[in-house]
C-alpha cells in the first residue's frame, strides 16, 4: 500500500473517531474542511500530507456510502 493511502486511511479512522464521540453530524459533507484543519491545523497541511484532494473527498463519501449501506 502507499505510504499516500495509508494516511488517507489514517485520516478516515480520525473521522471515524470524530463520528463515534461526537456523532452523526460530523460524516455531513460540510464538516470535511473543518475535519481536515483539525486533525492536520491547517488546510494547506492537510493538502500536503494527503495529496489530492479529490481523492481525500471520494474517500469520505465513500466511507459514508459504506457505512450506510
Amino acid at each position: 500500500m502507499s505510504p499516500f493511502l495509508q494516511k488517507q486511511q489514517a485520516f478516515l479512522a480520525f473521522v471515524l473517531d470524530q463520528y463515534v464521540t461526537l456523532g452523526v453530524d460530523q460524516l455531513d459533507a460540510d464538516k470535511l474542511t473543518p475535519l481536515l484543519k483539525l486533525r492536520y491545523n491547517a488546510l494547506n497541511d492537510a493538502m500536503a500530507e494527503l495529496r489530492d484532494a479529490v481523492q481525500v473527498r471520494q474517500a469520505f463519501v465513500g466511507m459514508q456510502r459504506y457505512l450506510y449501506k
